[in-house]
């Protein structure tokens, strides 16, 4: 039976592989300094981003959670698979080979794989289903809503046929357990087995936002259906409603370029405003826009300033009001500007499409408005504004709408907002806003950490660590601090003789000094891609976080043949200072022998030869 991986096969598809396109997927990235790229950390949720990604080195790094790794570790965490699903997963990507040693142990699954490949399958069975003489209902439903073959086909639009086991029996031929097909959500258990669970329907694949098929969504088309308008995917192992997002596989890309995404409420709706030219157009799947969908796509969106734009497109009718104050109770998470965009005459993006065309799709962003207008005016909607009692209770019910912004900025004009809408006076506005803030404000922001006396902070754990901010600002911490880092970063460019000589002595502070030593273990690697990281890995605690920031962060430089130039230099400051420290050693030392003695002699030559050893370094350096 095979075994593990080889080894040199694992090296290999973690050298051919770039570490951003991995991470990209998921995490918009954008330029932090020389061979750097930063975004949201996809480990914990943060308002400004603190997580860094390091191509060359293959490493990532959250200067926040203090999460870090290689390639193959954000796969294990982000995805919950094996090292050997990560290693094959990555293989397949490339088209690399895979050789196994014999004699080894099986290599180990999680079998999220397999849940994959069933819902992969099953995708590729509705999407041929789609075609057969069964399916007339199913393409005159999609025909009915502007959507030919051909915008079938781009979003794997499929067929659920009536049978009870049509899917069932296709995948077992494939090899597919029951087991797996019900832990995939695929099928439903009865008395007699197992069932398919989407039958007569319309279905749409869902995928997650690296394209992968992770459930289903699947619409009735038949009177005699009683089961709900639309059924999907049950809570699996892959599938969470409340962080899927329907469509973001398609949307991710020009969502992360644009800095604007357009929430709206269907399959369809999603269908629709791509196709009329809004490609950045996601919805939820059977739940309620929540916190976790705000997470996915702030990290998707790279939503680290009030540039950008979240858009939701809601029915004016009261399911649709409500669903809009529910979500701007969460979209105060976004630091982007968000807005409420309706269609005339209560048309949603699909039904506007074949009514008016993609051009009306369209303008219907141009109809935004700020969510805050959007909410104000549903709370102050029910109430007479003609009686001086209507007013009062409208002001008392949009009050702390405007209380909860913290932008100084849009508060003050908000508040002269609500007081033209109410026809009231701007200072009595004012004092209910404040009113409403103290009532029920509270400060919850996040402290600080503070630095223990030993120069290390409590990480998430608990445990202590020592962190970059925790380094002594000296500027023999700083020289140590810097030279690692270019060594770590660019030391497979520098002159291995230089690195071995400037890192050979004892650093001055502790932590830099753990560092260094698990550098010079690695030094004969220096030259092997992911050298670094293995020198990071190597570290001893509680300074292994340290060390990733050292590889992770950003190092002062134009461009990498400066930052070259710039560490090298760094470490001739090392060895001259390590020359200084010995020639003061010996200074002292002749003070206490004879002049003319053996011992005395030696030094002298000694300090010659110092002498002569450090011209040559400033002279390497002129």
């Amino acid at each position: 039976m095979a075994g593990r991986i080889r080894q040199a096969d694992v090296d290999e598809v973690k050298a051919r592989t770039n570490i951003a396109d991995i991470i990209g997927e998921r995490v918009a990235l954008k330029s932090a300094g020389v061979g750097s790229l930063k975004g949201l950390c996809p480990f914990h949720d943060e308002r400004s981003p603190s997580f860094n990604v390091r191509p060359q080195a293959g490493f990532y790094h959250c200067f926040g959670c203090g999460e870090s790794g290689d390639v193959y570790s954000f796969l294990r965490a982000m995805d919950h698979v094996t090292f050997t699903e990560a290693v094959e997963r990555l293989a397949g990507r490339i088209g690399y080979a895979l050789h196994y040693e014999d004699g080894g142990a099986a290599p180990e699954h999680t079998g999220r794989a397999r849940l994959f490949a069933a819902n992969a399958a099953a995708a590729e069975f509705f999407r041929t289903q789609l075609m057969t003489p069964e399916a007339d209902t199913a393409r005159r439903f999609l025909g009915q809503r502007g959507f030919d073959a051909g915008a079938a086909g781009h979003f794997g639009v499929g067929y659920a046929p009536k049978g009870w086991e049509g899917m069932t029996k296709a995948l077992r031929t494939q090899g597919f357990t029951d087991e797996e097909l019900s832990s995939a959500g695929l099928v439903s258990q009865g008395q007699r087995g197992v069932y398919d669970r989407f039958r007569g329907r319309v279905v749409w694949p869902i995928r997650d936002v690296t394209g992968q098929v992770i459930g289903f969504g699947a619409r009735k088309l038949y009177d005699d259906d009683n089961g709900p308008k639309y059924l999907n995917t049950p809570e699996t192992t892959l599938y969470k409603k409340t962080n899927v997002l329907y469509g973001l596989d398609l949307a991710k890309r020009d969502i992360s370029r644009e800095h604007r995404v357009v929430v709206v409420e269907g399959y369809t709706d999603v269908m629709a405003c791509h196709l009329a030219g809004i490609t950045t157009a996601i919805a939820t799947c059977g739940t309620a826009f929540g916190a976790d969908h705000i997470t996915v796509l702030r990290r998707v969106m790279g939503d680290d300033s009030t540039a950008g734009e979240v858009v939701f497109t809601f029915d004016p009718d009261a399911a649709g009001q409500k669903a809009a104050l529910r979500a701007f109770a969460d979209a105060k998470r976004f630091n982007a500007q968000t807005y409420v965009a309706t269609g005339p005459e209560g048309l949603d993006p699909c039904d506007l499409r074949l009514a008016r065309g993609d051009g009306a799709v369209r303008g219907l962003l141009e109809t935004k408005v700020p969510m805050v207008e959007f909410v104000l005016d549903q709370r102050i909607g029910g109430f007479d504004l003609a009686s001086v009692e209507g007013r009062v209770g409208a002001l008392r019910t949009a009050a702390p709408v405007v209380a909860e912004l913290r932008d100084p900025l849009l508060q003050p004009e908000y508040i002269r907002v609500l007081a033209r809408r109410l026809g009231m006076d701007t200072e009595d506005v004012r004092r209910e806003v404040e009113r409403a803030g103290r009532g029920g404000g509270r400060d919850d922001r996040r402290r600080d950490p503070q630095p223990t006396a030993a120069g290390a902070e409590p990480g998430d754990d608990g445990a202590l660590r020592v962190t970059l901010a925790t380094l002594p600002r000296t500027p023999e911490a700083a020289l140590e601090r810097d030279a690692l880092m270019g060594v770590l970063q660019f030391g497979h460019r520098m002159d291995p003789t230089l690195v071995a000589r400037a890192l050979e002595l004892p650093f001055r502070l502790p932590p830099l000094d753990a560092v260094r030593a698990a550098v010079v273990g690695a030094a004969a690697t220096i030259q092997r891609p992911g050298w670094s990281v293995d020198a990071v890995a190597a570290v001893r605690e509680p300074y292994r976080s340290l060390a990733a920031e050292l590889l992770a962060g950003n190092f002062p430089a134009l461009d990498d043949d400066a930052a070259v130039a710039s560490a090298s230099d760094l470490l001739r400051r090392l060895v001259l200072r390590g020359l200084d420290r010995e020639k003061a050693e010996l200074l002292g030392a002749i003070q206490r022998v004879p002049a003319d003695s053996e011992e005395g002699r030696g030094i002298r030559l000694r300090l010659r030869e110092l002498d002569a050893r450090r011209q040559t370094i400033v002279d390497e350096a002129s």
